[in-house]
């Protein structure tokens, strides 16, 4: 989706949209209408009962000249909120309209334009998002005819404030490409090489294949790509937008790019949605392409284990220990269990190379989170109130929510083995908790921590106000927020 802004209409064939505030529909909102058009745009608007409520349309054709154009009333709401998903409720009505071209005029909105401008083309660009690569017989009718936006009246700053927007959306379209693949085209080495490019915008790449990670000792990730044909491997990206001045903080994400359940086997129906099991790994690479994209001057670091879970005769089995690179002991109770097994060696490998003083995890963890929260929030865990209410704050403002769960040695005591210092699974009770708390052992003193598992939130059975079905690249704009917030300045 091309994306510009201008002080003017063009010439030529468009669709034109006019942004109302809740309870707006004023003269000056269409005044720049021709003047047979406006009467009937507001009989019209009275008639649909439209009060431009956030992301409402109302459509209408209107003569101009010798040919008919289409007008769209669109509702923006009471507050600035309102505007990204206000160009998404747009992207979303004409993507596969006919309509090729689509002008916004912001011309009488009142006050700075510049912000609602490059929400509009956020929500715009977020929504058109589509992954139609396999799908070679799409109906006409069906394939996305709208290539252009351009946004009137968002006045000389509008084009700053769209390159931070354009930055972080490009970084979900990494994410939601990575999740929305299938899983014989990304797994470990594959999603490695579709991120190689972020090298192009001044991300460092190491990558360690599993002879290295077995010299580094870390047996509990090995574990679970032992069943598969597919070479288990530790990304590891950095973007030091600093100069070498600031300490690093680190994202980690879960990348099991397909999960079976292992020995510990899934049901086959809804099997074929593991493929989104690497949500969280998605999630950092989009993340630390939104940051080098724009340039934040911050010192990131984003670790991704990269592991498929396939049954085998060399796959792990329930009862089986394991020695994690932080030299403790995991007794495997059920190997569908594998991303905290994968999780905790990323993270104590991470710390012993980095040494950073804050670290938040991503990963589709627990099924259990899911029946907590729904497809609403995202699940929170922490050892800091500071770091959660930084992390709940950049979720609200960037509209990745989240919500705090508890932790606590009641909790902890869940995962006491009898044979080994723990034991990869608790009691279905507090599933997603004890999940967390398995998680904090391998998290060394002094250091600030966040779990995020987002089972519910990386993929969308219906389409949302700025995604389409399917992948919705969740977690990538609270990340990036995250960051802006509290390590740039």
């Amino acid at each position: 989706m091309h994306v510009r802004f201008a002080a003017t209409r063009p010439d030529g064939a468009f669709a034109l949209a006019i942004p109302v505030a809740s309870g707006a529909l004023s003269a000056d909102r269409l005044g720049s209408l021709d003047a047979a058009v406006r009467p009937l745009a507001r009989q019209a608007a009275e008639s649909a009962r439209f009060e431009g409520e956030t992301g409402t349309i109302l459509e209408l054709f209107a003569s101009e000249g010798d040919a008919a154009r289409r007008l769209l009333l669109v509702g923006v709401g009471a507050n600035s909120d309102g505007y990204e998903r206000a160009g998404g409720a747009l992207a979303a009505k004409l993507l596969t309209s006919g309509e090729t071209r689509l002008v916004i005029d912001l011309t009488g909105l009142g006050g700075n334009a510049a912000e609602p401008a490059a929400k509009f083309a956020s929500g715009a660009v977020l929504r058109s998002w589509r992954h139609d690569v396999y799908r070679t017989k799409l109906p006409a009718k069906s394939r996305p005819s709208l290539t252009e936006i351009i946004i009137v009246g968002g006045g000389p700053e509008a084009e700053t404030a769209w390159a931070r927007l354009d930055a972080v959306a490009t970084g979900v379209a990494l994410t939601r490409e990575l999740v929305a693949e299938p899983a014989n085209i990304i797994y470990p080495e594959s999603f490695v090489e579709r991120v190689r490019h972020l090298t192009d915008l001044g991300v460092e790449i190491e990558v360690l294949d599993e002879a290295a990670m077995r010299e580094a000792g870390m047996g509990s990730l090995l574990s679970v790509s032992a069943g598969s044909a597919r070479e288990a491997q530790l990304l590891v990206m950095r973007w030091d937008g600093t100069g070498g001045t600031k300490e690093p903080i680190a994202f980690v994400g879960k990348g099991v790019t397909f999960d079976t359940g292992g020995i510990s086997i899934k049901p086959a129906a809804g099997m074929e949605d593991m493929k989104w099991d690497m949500g969280g790994a998605g999630a950092v690479a989009g993340a630390m392409k939104a940051l080098a994209t724009r340039k934040a001057k911050a010192h990131v670091v984003g670790v991704c284990g990269l592991v498929e879970n396939m049954p085998s005769g060399t796959a792990t089995r329930p009862g089986d220990v394991v020695t994690s690179m932080s030299g403790q002991t995991i007794e495997v109770i059920n190997t569908d269990a594998e991303g905290r097994l994968v999780l905790c060696d990323a993270l104590t490998w991470v710390q012993r190379r980095y040494k950073p003083k804050t670290i938040v995890d991503l990963a589709t963890l627990t099924g259990a989170m899911i029946i907590a929260l729904g497809h609403e929030h995202g699940g929170l865990f922490s050892n800091s109130d500071d770091l959660a209410d930084q992390l709940l704050a950049a979720g609200k403002t960037a509209g990745d929510p989240l919500w705090r769960l508890p932790m606590g040695d009641a909790y902890d005591k869940l995962i006491e083995s009898p044979i080994a210092d723990m034991k990869n699974v608790g009691p279905r009770d507090g599933g997603s908790i004890s999940a967390a708390q398995f998680l904090l052992r391998f998290i060394e003193e002094g250091v600030r921590w966040a779990h995020l598992d987002i089972a519910g939130m990386v993929w969308a059975a219906k389409p949302g106000p700025l995604w389409e079905k399917g992948a919705t690249g969740f977690g990538v704009r609270l990340l990036d927020r995250f960051v802006a917030d509290n390590f740039e300045g």
